[in-house]
């Protein structure tokens, strides 16, 4: 038998294969060192764990039973991958030894801590052998053999291995059964065609027992290291573990927690499960991607391209065991090198995110309660008269007739569609609820889309062939199968004949996991292998059917044992395509499950979430993770959901809120009111300034999502993501950044004036006055009275700005403003995309405008300094340097032409300037003594380049 080593280029058990691929077969098995006894560090830890199990056997009187076997004792705590990872079990030692592994008991954890697993893997438990390795156009493939059987039915003897080094900085790896096909997810990814020429890793195999091993070529950082413990296959249950080169790890959604993972024995599950968002639970989404920052502070990420139910256990070796139930292990590594390239990589396999449309990215308004349309009606009149920002209503299931999807209370929301009129001649928008549970007990006839689904069989069905019925909000439903194109079509025609009648802008998703107030059916769910697995992982409610339909329930695709962690994905992708073909423009959908591609159709909220301080602060982590995911369009529900907000909770969260990706304030029924017009005249107008702020804002705002959506850029970003060299950044996630330029510290406390947060080193400003910040890289104290909310714009930036209006198309035709932040060498970069808002695809058509603007210095022999990030200093023998600004026009549309740049300021002005000159033309200018230079009335059309030029 063989030990789980950690490999070196030089060790001969190991096959080396470099960038150009070489397959060597087998050598002869070397006698190596067990993996973790790399160091003296590490074997300092194997003494101390010795000890510390003897003196507690001493102490305990016995009750850690009899010694166990040296090989036990060699393994660290915290190098123990558990052998017994089922939940609601007490692992005995007969238990973990019929599985022959170690069993060692540790003093009980913390409560609501999993702690040290008494049952690991030895040394020497068997895995699988490389038997061949063979060299492909693209990489390489190889056969794995497994002697002897593992502990799960239906292990899979032969494993197909197969390797594409598809780009420089992205490696695919892919495990599967190598005599019968298995179920893999039906996503689009790319398909090379040629050999990465140049990768910047480097990678290796263990060939007995099988193991990979990756390694950074620049640095020679470990990435993976899969000798750690044994690879499983079986049919229900595939484990794979990793060692970790560092314990900062973000990513594995979608769960309540800090934005830097703990690695104290954390499990993560992944299984779309409807509950409020809570700490350790698994929540509406699946995401399985982590992002790891190494030391030094290069990036990469994995992505396991896997739907079924899953978990991933973190252990502070620091390690990671991958345990799904279902599919094949599918792994894309990105290597970056920075942690920006590593999720601009990721989004090049799962796709970039939707350009929306501008409207979307002002404040909505929605709760449930509302009671009818009048009532809605009433409370935009309400946000009208006191002239605050609203781009779009919303209601909630409450406009429905009894709950039922495609219907309308003919009482209470008689007025639904002059209210819509309504909102469209003020260039507003409105977006209303839909669920998937379409309701199965109305008298046959009288409601289409059930009995047109029925006919068509476009619902889930039981095991027998007969629509699973279940129970949502309008009583006893049947579930739409999205899987199945068929159903797309009658979605289409069910949305084609409300919005004839509603006609409404957009679409709000819900209960999309599927939500079921039932555990499986109203029958249960049969016996079997899907809802009953060899192993369930650790999601809330101890089974697979918990709260949802059940797993053998059968899909146009596949089993929903395979398509549970789709099923939002799946209906987000029939309801955009639906939009786009009812209204010709782009589509706006926000939905509640959510899986890798979402991006590409949907943005995201983040759930059912509650009025208190702790929630508001988790949104941040919150939306910070969903930009790992390539879901840029993400918010909470500002002031909190449930509960009853206070005026100054929600007045703080209006202002974190108006800098959410997607912002909306949103609550429940029966609680009071919490839009901005249900505050004292303070409280309304801390909230309308902060909004207003937004708004000047949408057209930075609105160049990051084209970014965005071109290269796969972020919106909102966390602070390490332009610092990643600063060790300082990696654990923030209580500030933000928008773009590379504009950080956000908002207070995510009560009863405080001030907040303390990080400002990286370099210079900073005010965003509303221009005073400059110099920062050594610290945290700093700021002044925050309850109506204000600290921003700072980055040295070296250019923010376009817009005279802010009531709504997006107000705000539009208004004039622009350009603040210019100068660097230490008086150098600035921005730019700006412009389209129509709206139209589909207007990059792909050229229906744009983009303006690119930079600050320079120019010298005696014309040389200019450079922009934010490759600054430039000058030599004294040229003491005649001039300063000059351009607008320059890269591509044009009609658009351009019907807005105007009013105004630029310029921020960190040393020294007044004796002249301005417009296009050679002197212009009057004003100078602040905090170093703040403005020129008004400027008056020149977006459309055309100018430069600005001050001595």
């Amino acid at each position: 038998m063989k030990s789980y080593k950690k490999l070196t280029t030089t060790q001969p058990a190991a096959c080396r294969v470099e960038e150009e691929g070489a397959a060597p077969m087998p050598s002869g098995h070397g006698k190596l060192a067990p993996w973790w006894v790399g160091s003296g560090l590490l074997v300092a830890a194997v003494l101390l764990s010795t000890i510390t199990v003897w003196v507690l056997r001493q102490v305990s009187g016995g009750w850690l039973g009899p010694t166990p076997p040296p090989k036990c004792l060699l393994v660290p705590e915290s190098h123990r991958f558990d052998c017994y990872p089922e939940r609601r079990v007490v692992v005995t030692q007969e238990l973990c030894e019929s599985r022959g592994c170690c069993f060692i008991q540790s003093p009980p954890p913390a409560e609501g801590k999993q702690g040290v697993p008494w049952c690991f893997y030895p040394p020497d438990f068997p895995s699988y052998s490389l038997e061949s390795l063979n060299q492909t156009a693209l990489g390489m493939v190889g056969l794995l053999v497994r002697r002897e059987k593992a502990y799960y039915p239906r292990d899979i003897e032969k494993l197909r291995l197969d390797v594409e080094f598809e780009t420089d900085t992205r490696l695919h790896i892919k495990i599967t059964d190598a005599a019968n096909p298995r179920y893999e997810v039906p996503l689009d990814v790319p398909r090379v065609m040629k050999r990465a020429e140049n990768p910047i890793y480097s990678l290796n195999f263990s060939w007995d027992p099988f193991g990979v091993l990756l390694q950074r070529k620049a640095t020679g950082t470990v990435l993976l290291n899969t000798t750690v413990a044994p690879l499983i296959f079986a049919d229900q249950f595939l484990q794979i573990s990793t060692s970790l080169p560092s314990k900062f790890l973000y990513g594995l959604g979608e769960h309540r927690s800090s934005f830097l993972h703990s690695l104290d024995w954390n499990t993560l599950t992944l299984w779309a499960r409807d509950v409020s968002p809570t700490e350790s639970f698994n929540l509406y989404g699946a995401h399985p991607f982590y992002l790891l920052m190494e030391e030094g502070g290069d990036a990469h990420g994995v992505f396991l391209l896997n739907s079924n139910a899953m978990e991933v256990a973190l252990q502070p070796a620091p390690g990671l065991t991958w345990r799904t139930i279902g599919g094949v292990l599918d792994f894309y590594i990105f290597l970056g090198p920075d942690p920006r390239m590593v999720i601009q990589q990721y989004q090049q396999v799962i796709g970039f995110p939707a350009m929306p449309p501008i409207w979307a990215l002002g404040f909505h308004l929605c709760r449930w309660g509302y009671g009818s349309s009048n009532e809605t009606w009433q409370t935009v009149r309400a946000m009208r008269n006191y002239q605050i920002p609203q781009d779009a209503q919303w209601n909630d299931i409450d406009y429905m007739d009894g709950y039922r999807d495609f219907t309308l209370d003919p009482q209470k929301f008689a007025s639904l569609p002059s209210l819509v009129e309504d909102l469209h001649k003020h260039g507003q928008r409105y977006v209303m609820i839909l669920d998937p549970g379409i309701s199965s007990t109305s008298p046959n006839g009288s409601y289409w889309p059930f009995d047109e689904g029925l006919r068509r069989g476009l619902f889930l069905n039981t095991t027998q062939g007969q629509p699973l019925i279940g129970q949502v909000w309008p009583g006893f439903t049947a579930f739409a199968d999205f899987s199945n194109p068929d159903t797309h079509q009658w979605w289409l025609e069910n949305l084609q004949h409300f919005h004839a009648h509603v006609p409404f802008d957009g679409l709000w998703i819900d209960m999309n996991e599927p939500s079921n107030f039932m555990d499986g059916s109203e029958d249960g769910c049969p016996p079997g292998e899907f809802d009953n697995p060899p192993y369930t992982p650790a999601v809330l409610g101890d089974s697979l059917s918990a709260k949802t339909v059940c797993a053998s329930a059968k899909q146009k695709v596949s089993v929903h044992y395979n398509l549970h962690n789709l099923y939002g994905l799946m209906e987000t992708k029939a309801t955009a395509s639906a939009l786009v073909k009812i209204r010709g423009k782009r589509p706006f959908v926000i939905s509640r499950s959510t899986f890798p591609s979402q991006g590409r159709y949907s943005g995201h909220w983040l759930g059912d979430n509650r009025s208190q301080w702790k929630d508001m602060y988790y949104s941040i982590p919150g939306l910070l993770s969903f930009s790992l995911f390539g879901i840029p369009l993400v918010g909470a529900d500002i002031c909190g959901f449930s509960g009853s907000t206070s005026e100054e909770l929600c007045t703080r969260w209006m202002q974190l809120g108006a800098f959410y990706p997607f912002a909306r304030n949103h609550n429940t029924q029966n609680e009071k009111a919490q839009d901005p017009t249900a505050f004292s005249p303070a409280a309304r107008t801390a909230m309308k300034d902060v909004l207003l702020t937004r708004y000047s804002l949408l057209p930075f705002l609105y160049t990051l999502f084209h970014r965005a959506h071109l290269q796969g850029d972020t919106v909102a970003r966390p602070l390490f993501f332009e610092f990643p060299g600063d060790v300082a950044t990696w654990e923030l996630d209580r500030q933000f950044l928008w773009g590379q330029s504009l950080l956000v510290t908002p207070v995510l406390e009560p009863g405080v004036d001030s907040v303390t947060g990080y400002i990286p080193q370099g210079m900073w400003y005010d965003f509303y006055t221009g005073s400059s910040v110099n920062s050594s890289g610290e945290m700093l104290k700021m002044s925050a009275p309850l109506e204000h909310l600290n921003l700072h714009i980055r040295e070296g930036s250019i923010l376009p700005t817009q005279k802010p209006g009531t709504t997006t198309e107000v705000t539009r035709g208004n004039p622009l403003r350009l603040i210019v932040a100068l660097s230490s060498h008086a150098t600035a970069w921005g730019d700006l995309f412009w389209d129509d808002g709206e139209s589909l695809d207007t990059f792909e058509k050229g229906n744009y405008s983009y303006v690119v603007f930079n600050v320079t210095q120019v010298g005696c022999e014309g040389r200019s300094g450079g922009s934010l990030g490759t600054m430039v200093t000058f030599s004294s023998c040229c003491p005649l340097l001039q300063n000059i600004f351009t607008s320059t026009v890269l591509h044009a549309s009609t658009e351009a032409t019907k807005v105007t740049i009013a105004t630029l300021s310029i921020f960190g002005m040393q020294k007044p300037p004796s002249k301005v000159l417009l296009n050679g033309q002197e212009k009057p200018f004003s100078y602040l003594d905090n170093q703040v230079l403005t020129v008004n009335d400027l008056g020149m059309s977006l459309s055309q380049g100018f430069s600005l030029q001050w001595l």
